[in-house]
């Protein structure tokens, strides 16, 4: 499934990829509604119709990753509802193992994530993956998500790169097309970002439902 021998670089995504998607998607879908229909005294099915739509609309840009902006947009301390919940972000099964195989083969391991950049230190300092990676790449620093095929041009400025020794591992389906655009050899998808959610259709990719399966020997 991946040609280790052509790769000197491996690009990995962080929620949905290293990261069990199951705490983002608890969080947006089920704390935010209940804290935003607490402070509005609102229904919490009133609350949904309210805020899914909006968080439709932001789909693709920085603002959807952006803490600060929905603290702003829905008066809510965004970093502050975030740490309720931390109890449940978890490391997806086997990634410890695949990135220090990773390491072992000498690949340039690097973080490429939307996340906004106090989402990344929560995440970091529960997982402690941080000193797993030879850089970390935050689209928030670059003012550009993945899904546009610019930011891999603002990335090598800051984290070059060759792209036909390049690996990426990303649960983002326009990620992985943007990427793909870009020219990026070897992409793969993640079958299921959510432990506890339905398989994705992957579409046109090659895709893993564990690390386990593409760990370089």
């Amino acid at each position: 499934m991946v040609s280790w021998e052509y790769v000197r670089t491996v690009l990995l995504d962080m929620d949905g990829t290293l990261l069990d998607l199951h705490y983002d998607n608890h969080f947006w879908q089920v704390h935010v509604p209940q804290r935003f229909a607490e402070k509005n005294g609102l229904t919490l099915d009133v609350a949904k119709d309210e805020l899914f739509p909006r968080f439709r609309r932001a789909e693709g840009t920085l603002d959807w990753y952006c803490v600060d902006y929905w603290s702003r947009e829905l008066g809510l301390d965004i970093p502050l509802l975030k740490r309720e919940v931390r109890h449940m972000i978890s490391i997806r099964p086997h990634v410890v193992d695949f990135l220090s195989a990773v390491r072992a083969c000498g690949k340039r391991i690097v973080l490429v994530t939307n996340a906004h950049g106090k989402s990344l230190a929560l995440k970091l300092d529960c997982t402690r993956l941080g000193g797993s990676f030879d850089a970390i790449v935050c689209s928030h620093e670059l003012g550009m998500p993945k899904e546009h095929d610019e930011f891999w041009d603002r990335m090598q400025a800051i984290e070059p790169f060759a792209r036909r020794e390049t690996l990426l591992v990303d649960d983002s389906l326009p990620v992985l097309r943007s990427a793909r655009n870009y020219g990026i050899a070897q992409l793969l998808a993640i079958v299921n970002p959510d432990s506890k959610g339905p398989e994705k259709d992957v579409g046109e990719f090659a895709a893993i439902r564990s690390f386990l399966d593409i760990i370089p020997r």
